[in-house]
């Protein structure tokens, strides 16, 4: 009587919840359903200047010290080029079984579509906790012209935290009705910012195409039970950027600077520190043209057995270009979901990409 194999779905979106114990037999059976990895890279000069014009070659991509090859590309809003595409196939080792996806000629696939910056997906997360009676209003007028100028952006969210996560207005690409969402926020309660962030992400993560999340803070957090470091990863796996808007009020304590600077470098974004209210809107019109002049790579990943973390390190060739500076993630996390997410998935209503 043949054995029976208890199988498990493997892919690159984490979701962070609760573990799971399961019965195993002797021997495991593991699959691994590895799909697009996206990129978001910006490239600039020794002055922060933009880095405009290089092409899909001027790039190399290593997973694990694995090379790479660059199935899409795009530079800043112009059309998605696929460079390359591939299919998906099984490699066994020892008792467990991994599919991965190599590289196999163009037309064996069609052509794979990546969303562009005018398909992004932003997701605003304002502070309405006690730390912001001073410069409420500010931030909003702040936030409000940000939501605005977002014309070329697909669909915007916003929410709100103080203790508890307030979804005011969810993903739409209704400005108006988000604009309504900011308007009608009140200041509150206590700071949860990393427990309200990672259900942000959470929400991020199952939209497929360029994810961000833009996080207005004017303190420190004292309400979560969640570490920073947790949300940091999630967003790096689900490939969403996090951009940190603060106050010089929260640069003052050291510990949450520190934070807000590691999470957002870790994944691709940056981080602002407002003297003023008119630094609050140029910190915001900085994020909209961070979004215009990223690059977007994509490839799928070689033959890996690790299903942990995997580190990605993208750099320029030739010596002409390396005086320039690169910013991305720098890695991602394989991790366990149910069998009805991977169903949703491959429905189209869930993640398809890293």
């Amino acid at each position: 009587m043949a054995k029976r194999y208890l199988s498990f779905w493997l892919i690159g979106v984490l979701f962070l919840g609760s573990a799971w114990t399961v019965a195993q037999d002797n021997e495991t059976r593991l699959r691994v359903n590895v799909n697009l990895v996206q990129l978001n890279v910006a490239v600039t000069d020794h002055k922060g200047d933009y880095v405009t014009g290089l092409r899909p070659q001027d790039f190399t991509v290593t997973e694990d010290r694995i090379p790479e090859k660059i199935a899409t590309f795009e530079a800043g809003n112009e059309p998605t080029r696929t460079v390359t595409d591939a299919a998906t196939d099984t490699v066994t080792s020892g008792t467990e079984t991994v599919e991965q996806s190599p590289q196999v000629p163009a037309a064996a696939t069609p052509p794979v579509t990546v969303s562009r910056y005018s398909d992004a997906n932003v997701f605003i997360l304002f502070d309405t906790s006690n730390y912001m009676y001073r410069g409420f209003v500010f931030a909003q007028d702040a936030i409000a012209g940000f939501v605005r100028s977002l014309e070329s952006a697909s669909k915007v969210a916003f929410y709100s935290y103080s203790r508890d996560l307030s979804r005011a207005s969810p993903l739409t690409a209704d400005r108006e009705q988000v604009l309504r969402g900011v308007r009608n926020t009140v200041a509150g309660d206590d700071a949860a910012l990393y427990n309200c962030l990672l259900l942000t992400v959470k929400d991020a993560a199952r939209i497929t195409g360029r994810k961000v999340v833009v996080v207005f803070s004017n303190g420190p957090d004292n309400a979560s039970l969640v570490p920073p470091e947790d949300v940091a990863e999630l967003a790096q796996s689900t490939g969403t950027i996090i951009y940190m808007v603060s106050t010089q009020d929260a640069q003052l304590e050291p510990i949450s600077t520190a934070v807000f600077e590691r999470m957002s470098k870790a994944t691709g974004g940056k981080a602002y520190f407002a003297k003023s209210w008119r630094d609050e809107t140029k910190a915001f019109a900085s994020i909209r043209d961070d979004l215009s002049h990223l690059y977007s790579l994509s490839y799928y990943p070689q033959q890996n057995a690790n299903r942990g973390w995997r580190t990605i390190t993208v750099k320029l060739v030739g010596k002409d270009l390396q005086r320039y500076h690169v910013r991305t993630r720098d890695g991602y996390r394989l991790q366990q979901v149910r069998a009805s997410e991977e169903a949703s998935a491959e429905s189209g209503s869930g993640p398809i990409a890293k």
